[in-house]
């Protein structure tokens, strides 16, 4: 990672906006999970041992430019409070007079403000240079720790960065750090683990993976489109039809790297009581659907992800929120937990299914950003990384 960091930052005594990633859910207005929020700690309690004005933004969920009381940030103001043990004054705007006049008139030392949802605004996913400039005017430096939101060209992720000095905080430090060592210079073997519903989402990062992994371990229901590729029978199962040419190529470049599941669990209907059963891949009965990989599968799987130095894990291995149909990704993270390899998960649903297995710790580094981390990986700048100073640079 070759960007200014917020530790390289003259902090003290100034005003730094802070793009934080605290799109967490939210229910009954308590904070249901607040892995995102912990995970900014380090970069926030850094600012404030620095003697810094910390000013928070971060977007929640989509209000689609209007004002929704819903998607309002009270919640994760008060979970911010409990975790950081410090003050945390939430405003009910994020920019305008009232926000000036309180930000002016903010005496408590040690404590953090946090703005209102950053997506209450249209202007915030246009890029709106008025919106930006007013962001910008609050504050006298930028720190982005939005890892979750670099890949998108948001105001306050490009905009106000092109309008204050900046730097990255730790946590999007971090997360560049963890996935280049996955495309520069990765130890080997290097196992890729590639799952979700679409082909179409994943080609690029296959391509990209292909000029580095040694194995890439397909499952999830692009799978499927792999195996029509082939000719095989894959009953009423997701495919991309017009993604079966690009499925038929990478096999091709890919050879014996590319590893698709043996066999897999099927069943009628998408159901938790829909009988279910497994057979081998090329035998899916017409009338019904992959659902998940089978017990085959994750034996096959286990002895590269056993030997691998490095794990890159983005998908699950099947429709994992239905007890029915999560034996193949449970298997496959509890191989990955315990792997001695430097794993590296990224994508919400992959996140979410470590997540509910309690095996978080057993992991060596797990992404906040699953969109932003595909498009890394797949070679795209990031707009909200790109924007930032390289180290050195003034």
């Amino acid at each position: 990672m070759n960007k200014r960091s917020v530790r390289d930052l003259d902090v003290r005594g100034k005003r730094v906006l802070v793009r934080v990633d605290f799109n967490v859910p939210v229910e009954d207005g308590e904070v249901t999970d607040d892995t995102r929020i912990r995970r900014t700690l380090p970069t926030i309690r850094h600012l404030l041992s620095e003697g810094a004005y910390p000013i928070l933004i971060s977007h929640l969920d989509r209000p689609g430019g209007r004002r929704d009381p819903e998607n309002a940030m009270d919640p994760v103001a008060k979970r911010l409070e409990e975790l950081l043990e410090a003050p945390v004054l939430k405003l009910d705007d994020a920019i305008g007079e009232e926000v000036e006049e309180a930000l002016d008139n903010w005496e408590v030392e040690g404590g953090v403000v946090l703005l209102e949802n950053s997506r209450f605004y249209p202007g915030e996913t246009d890029n709106d240079p008025e919106f930006a400039e007013q962001l910008a005017s609050l504050a006298d430096l930028y720190v982005d720790d939005a890892f979750g939101a670099a890949h998108r060209a948001h105001a306050t992720t490009v905009g106000v960065a092109e309008r204050l000095p900046g730097a990255v905080g730790f946590l999007l430090e971090e997360e560049l750090d963890n996935l280049d060592e996955v495309l520069q210079d990765p130890e080997h073997p290097f196992v890729a683990i590639i799952g979700g519903a679409k082909v179409s989402d994943k080609v690029g990062v296959i391509e990209s993976l292909l000029n580095t992994a040694d194995t890439l371990l397909v499952g999830g229901a692009m799978c499927f489109t792999f195996f029509k590729a082939q000719g095989y029978e894959v009953g009423n199962s997701l495919i991309e039809e017009e993604y079966l040419e690009e499925a038929k190529r990478l096999i091709d470049e890919a050879g014996e790297r590319l590893v698709l599941p043996v066999d897999v669990v099927v069943a009628e209907e998408i159901e938790e009581d829909s009988p279910s059963q497994t057979v081998k891949a090329e035998e899916i009965p017409a009338e019904m659907m992959g659902l998940d990989i089978g017990p085959e599968t994750v034996e096959k799987f286990r002895e590269p992800i056993k030997n691998a130095r490095i794990i890159f894990w983005n998908g699950p291995m099947g429709i994992f929120e239905m007890d029915a149909f999560a034996a193949g990704t449970e298997g496959v993270a509890r191989a990955v937990a315990e792997s001695e390899a430097n794993s590296i998960v990224g994508g919400g649903d992959s996140v979410a299914a470590v997540a509910g297995l309690g095996l978080e710790e057993e992991m060596g580094f797990i992404s906040t950003g699953g969109g932003a981390s595909l498009e890394y990986v797949e070679g795209k700048k990031l707009p909200g990384v790109a924007v930032l100073p390289d180290e050195g640079e003034e």
